[in-house]
């Protein structure tokens, strides 16, 4: 009775102080993404009141987080809108892949990490946080915007490349060698090509076993399936963020419809749960021997993250303030980042600054990554964009003399 007692003491104060901080951040115009993190960090292992009785409870909130930014991502696209994008976006998965991997690999070397800790960290600073990226998209307003299916491109293939860069990583930390390797990639494919499938062909009779007008069998139904998938992709080492995401997919019309404005409130509490978490696990006193080797990794990778997000909304012919918006918005690590470190953990035969080089890191890029989100709605940085236009306007044509 007393530990129960102690979790809801817990759990109640913390969700208190997290919509004050909510209530807070709008007011003053920003995401209150950094505030929960900060949150996290007070009251997590090291910080100045550590909460223990409810950190198994935030765990669990946290996992679920995540599955709902996804499928209320996934709600706002149909399957073909989906195709068509992954088509369009692969050069764009391509380049984010050499751009963003390749630098984390080679700190690693240049720190003296053997090729293993160089494959991890290549991991850790590729992938962007689609459950952070959801959250800010959310709060800016953003998920109607042109450059916003380009994001969620980028996000969806990052997901699907890490169905099987999982795998194949797990293998190498265990030691089970190239056979291992290749059986836990093929169940990997395998799992996401079916779901793909039966998103993509059988969405419709999804759709029309759910009932749009009980709402209450409706957010059963939707919020069930959604982590019965989520966790089945999970047991089959794939990701449950990409299950979640084709769930929604495979949901259209009213039942769509009614399905995001009842998982809303859910997504807004668990989301804000899963941000509370990642600052719990973290020990701020980790956090000062690696903080300068973490800040520098950041800087270069914020820098290659902008320019992917740049160059795949310049490819489909977004405006330059959309290409801004998408670089921006692709900065922050997140979950899987952490997932990544916390398999070279527990392989036990990693480097052992690793794991706080990660969790500073991607604190970094967390926290600052909302914030740069914002920098194209900034009166000076529009003014930039609109004096770069006229000044690219402005310039000479050359002139090519005839031959004589």
């Amino acid at each position: 009775m007393h530990d129960s007692t102690t979790l809801l003491v817990e759990v109640g104060a913390l969700l208190l102080l997290l919509g004050v901080l909510g209530r807070l951040s709008r007011r003053v115009g920003l995401s209150p993404i950094p505030l929960y993190l900060l949150a996290g960090l007070a009251f997590g292992h090291g910080g100045l009141l550590p909460l223990a009785a409810s950190e198994e409870f935030f765990a669990v909130g946290a996992e679920i987080g995540v599955i709902l930014l996804l499928v209320m991502l996934g709600l706002e696209y149909s399957a073909n809108e989906l195709v068509g994008n992954l088509r369009s976006a692969a050069p764009a998965g391509l380049i984010d892949g050499v751009f963003n991997a390749l630098p984390g690999a080679a700190f690693a070397l240049l720190l003296g990490w053997d090729w293993v800790a160089a494959l991890v960290l290549g991991g850790i600073t590729w992938v962007s946080s689609s459950g952070v990226i959801a959250k800010v998209l959310a709060d800016l307003g953003r998920l109607g915007n042109r450059e916003t299916p380009v994001i969620l491109s980028v996000l969806v293939i990052e997901d699907l490349a890490m169905a099987l860069y999982l795998p194949l990583v797990t293998a190498v930390l265990a030691g089970t060698g190239l056979l291992g390797g290749g059986i836990a990639l093929a169940v990997a494919v395998g799992t996401v090509l079916l779901v793909l499938v039966v998103a993509i062909r059988y969405g419709h009779l999804i759709s029309s076993a759910l009932s749009a007008k009980d709402p209450e069998a409706l957010l059963l139904g939707v919020l069930g399936l959604t982590l019965l998938i989520a966790g089945l992709a999970a047991k089959l080492q794939v990701s449950a963020a990409v299950g979640a995401f084709l769930v929604g997919i495979a949901l259209s019309g009213p039942v769509a419809h009614h399905a995001t404005e009842l998982l809303s409130p859910l997504r807004d509490l668990f989301a804000a749960v899963f941000f509370v978490f990642f600052g719990l696990v973290t020990d701020p006193r980790d956090i000062p021997p690696v903080l300068l080797p973490a800040l520098g990794l950041a800087v270069v990778t914020m820098a290659t993250k902008t320019l992917t997000g740049y160059l795949a909304a310049r490819r489909v012919g977004i405006a330059e303030p959309g290409r801004w918006r998408a670089g921006l918005a692709l900065v922050p690590r997140g979950e899987f980042s952490i997932v990544i470190a916390g398999l070279a953990v527990a392989a036990g035969s990693v480097e052992p600054r690793l794991a706080a080089l990660a969790a500073t890191y991607v604190l970094i890029t967390v926290v600052t990554g909302p914030i740069l989100a914002r920098l194209p709605d900034f009166p000076w940085f529009k003014r930039w964009l609109r004096n770069r236009a006229a000044a690219q306007r402005r310039e000479p044509i050359p002139v090519v003399d005839s031959p004589q």
